[in-house]
């Protein structure tokens, strides 16, 4: 007899009688109270792009470049007297060249804001603060960046525009004055010699080394227009590149200031945007022509060519050239030029 099998039958059957002596547990009473899971939180949701705006300083910039060049664009070519000679001598020359020109990047910039699809698109991309963070780094260093975002072409032909269009007007203007020069010396007071020719230099030079007062009336207009509460009026049509360097800075600062990352806090890091050599070396050359202009001139008719040549003229052949825009052709000259501009001063047009 083979005691090891009756051994595990025994077992086997004291285990199934165990079995169904055993009383069966209700399946229900575990689905009454089922083990609670809890999911996590889901993560809050990424902050929202801060407001489209411009640091407060370079919008008063802006305002002060608008202002300066309606002032210059007035003056008109109908001198009565070397009172009014010397009055539109100050206003012409009362600009220092880097605060215009950041003036003028700033100025591009809000017109730049005025296209819809630049602005959606850059905020559509900066969804995040890490991501907004790296695209300010990216627009800073690289001029090209700002070129891949949908409707960079319209914004650059709106910041085209808004610099072009006052910038001829000043062209425009420059001509008559410069033309009056000539016209004037038939009036006994444009051959005077001007009085106090070493105090007038002087004054113009001062003049020139303080930045222009903002337009008080202007600054808020243009804070609004940044935002898009009231936009500019202006329209263009999209600008093929190539762009200017200062064309290219006026986008990248509209785009930093469309992802809100344009606070005034970050005004000392974004004025690296508004300095442009190119344009800053033409604004004080036309300074210095003027300057050595006004230092040989004697009679207020030569006053009045150096005005319409060195300052409005040069001026805004630089305005016009930052904007990669074309000079209107020159007429021919209708008469003889003032003495002034052939003692050795250089000038050009």
């Amino acid at each position: 007899m083979n005691w090891k099998v009756l051994a595990r039958g025994g077992l086997a059957a004291t285990l199934v009688s165990a079995a169904i002596a055993l009383p069966v547990m209700d399946s229900s009473a575990h689905s009454k109270n089922p083990p609670q899971v809890v999911a996590p939180p889901p993560p809050p949701p990424a902050p929202p792009p801060g407001p489209v705006a411009l640091p407060a300083r370079l919008v008063a910039d802006a305002a002060a470049y608008e202002a300066y060049l309606q002032r210059a664009s007035s003056i008109s070519p109908g001198f009565q007297s070397g009172a009014s000679v010397a009055q539109a001598l100050k206003t012409s020359a009362a600009y220092e060249p880097k605060s215009l020109i950041r003036g003028e990047v700033t100025y591009a910039a809000i017109a730049a804001l005025q296209a819809p699809a630049f602005v959606a698109d850059l905020r559509a991309a900066g969804s995040t603060p890490e991501n907004r963070r790296q695209m300010v780094n990216d627009l800073i260093s690289n001029p090209a960046y700002v070129f891949i975002f949908k409707g960079s072409d319209v914004a650059a032909g709106l910041a085209e525009q808004a610099l072009g269009a006052p910038a001829l007007r000043l062209y425009v203007a420059s001509k008559a004055v410069k033309q009056s020069a000539y016209d004037v010396q038939h009036q006994a007071w444009s051959k005077e010699e001007i009085v106090d020719r070493e105090g007038r230099l002087a004054a113009v030079k001062a003049s020139s080394a303080t930045p222009s007062d903002p337009a008080a009336d202007r600054v808020n207009a243009l804070e609004q227009a940044a935002s898009g509460a009231a936009p500019m009026p202006i329209s263009a049509s999209a600008a093929p590149p190539p762009y200017t360097p200062l064309v290219a800075r006026a986008l990248q600062l509209a785009a930093v200031a469309a992802l809100g990352e344009a606070n005034d806090e970050a005004y000392d890091r974004l004025t690296y945007l508004t300095d442009e050599e190119n344009t800053d070396s033409c604004l004080s050359m036309a300074k210095l022509n003027l300057f050595q202009c006004l230092a040989v001139s004697k009679p207020h008719y030569e006053d009045i060519f150096c005005m319409g040549q060195h300052i409005m003229q040069d001026t805004a052949s630089c305005l016009v050239k930052s904007a990669g825009l074309a000079l209107p052709a020159d007429p021919p000259p209708q008469s003889a030029a003032p003495a002034v501009a052939a003692r050795g001063v250089r000038h050009s047009g």
